[in-house]
């Protein structure tokens, strides 16, 4: 138990010690307003308030952690043991930054409330992140900062006890188009067929002809070598399904299709299974469209669905996190960059949603991840081996502090076909190396 004194106890201060010290350092923590009551104590104990009593372990809050209003705070950097950090604190305190307030805006996204120029698809870019500015993208700064300071208490407090960290390994893997060729009906082959050779891509319509008379195998159909690669292992990897009309940047197959039923069914019967809610549905007006997507999840799994990752990876804050609240998730997996891999929250362990307008924690775990195929392949054009070398100094960055390691791969790019020719070795390796790091 670690007893915390502030003088203005408040839903921000209450939801980041808890994910610090509890969550992260697994240590409960209890809170108090009267100071007798916390100098009498003989908890490893934390001062954090404007009043410094003697020479008791003391931070003084940034101002940030007690702001009502959502505006954007002057954050300077401040150096520390040759390290960046931000949210300065008084030259009395002892740490020079306020790890509280400065982790509090990062797991709340406080910076994609914000005004910012959107990026493509209206998301929040990396590029505009104060992490990337500072370039702390691919440090997990919150369990760093966690970290530091239960070490600084247990300086204090020899007998704090500070488990070792333990690393965890999440594969995901998204489908959002379940066959390249099969299955897609008559108007949409035709439909194919005319446009690849209006275009002159001849290979690729004579390639489709090949794969719907049973020639050659479609190139998407990567289930069989997915299973080989999970053999043992289904119950922790993680699957999600895009069930939206056919938009334009929703194109998977119809999901009344019986196979692709088929396929979902059977892969929820060996792995956990989710939702992908599609483009249309994280439009402004796609609520009723998201709760359609549920339902056809459920109604083909016979399960309740419980958790997601949206479709192209937008987020709207509030708006997406608490239309999935509304809908019955309890798990998203959308939290990270399309663009750079790394820790968009600053941060590699599961979390609660903070709801910054209505100023309450809340029911939706939220489960980062940090590397997608797309984005070492198609936006940081790395090669095989160059993909390997980020995922890998990714992990151990993690298996330094404790926390999970969460990657998305696409039943597409795993075909060692085409463009992803030689990432499924990368596949391969991060797979191998996850699992034998982890602790569970």
């Amino acid at each position: 138990m670690i007893l915390i004194y502030t003088d203005e106890l408040n839903p921000r201060i209450e939801f980041i010690s808890k994910l610090i010290f509890t969550t992260i350092l697994q240590n409960e923590v209890s809170f108090t307003g009267k100071s007798s009551e916390f100098l009498k104590s003989d908890l490893p104990k934390l001062n954090y308030s404007y009043e410094k009593f003697g020479e008791e372990f003391y931070i003084k809050p940034h101002r940030f952690i007690h702001c009502k209003a959502l505006i954007q705070p002057n954050i300077q950097p401040v150096r520390y043991n040759g390290e960046k950090y931000f949210f300065e604190t008084s030259n009395d305190s002892d740490l020079p930054f306020d790890p509280l307030a400065a982790s509090f805006y990062l797991v709340s996204r406080y910076e994609e409330y914000l005004d910012f120029k959107k990026g493509r698809h209206n998301r929040f870019p990396a590029e505009a992140s104060i992490l990337q500015k500072y370039g702390l993208l691919k440090k997990p700064v919150v369990n760093i900062w966690a970290r530091l300071l239960g070490e600084k208490l247990k300086e204090r407090f020899p007998e704090l006890v500070i488990p070792e960290p333990k690393f965890h390994f999440l594969p995901t893997i998204d489908v959002d188009n379940a066959w390249a060729f099969s299955n897609k009906g008559l108007g949409r082959t035709v439909g194919a067929l005319l446009k690849g050779v209006s275009k002159g891509k001849f290979s690729d319509a004579a390639r489709r002809i090949r794969v719907l008379r049973g020639k050659e195998k479609d190139p998407f159909d990567t289930y069989k070598y997915l299973d080989e690669v999970y053999a043992g292992k289904e119950k922790r990897v993680q699957f999600f399904f895009l069930l939206g009309d056919f938009t334009r940047f929703d194109k998977n197959i119809f999901w009344k299709n019986k196979l692709l039923q088929k396929l979902i069914q059977e892969t929820a019967r060996k792995y956990s299974v989710g939702v992908h809610p599609s483009f249309s549905s994280s439009k402004k007006r796609g609520r009723k469209q998201l709760l359609k997507e549920i339902a056809r999840m459920k109604k083909i799994t016979g399960s309740e669905v419980e958790k997601s990752r949206q479709h192209f990876l937008r987020l709207k804050f509030p708006r997406t996190y608490r239309r999935l609240i509304n809908a019955g998730i309890q798990e998203d997996y959308t939290m990270g960059y399309p663009s750079r891999t790394g820790f968009r929250a600053g941060i590699c362990t599961p979390f609660y949603f903070y709801d910054l307008k209505r100023e309450a924690a809340t029911s939706l775990k939220i489960v980062p991840f940090q590397v997608m195929d797309v984005t070492l392949r198609n936006y940081m054009n790395l090669k095989p081996e160059e993909a390997t070398a980020e995922i890998e100094s990714l992990m151990n960055e993690i298996k330094k502090v404790g926390g999970t390691f969460s990657a998305i791969w696409h039943n597409e790019t795993v075909n060692d076909d085409g463009n992803w020719k030689g990432y499924r070795e990368v596949f391969e390796k991060m797979n191998k190396l996850g699992f034998e790091l982890a602790d569970v």
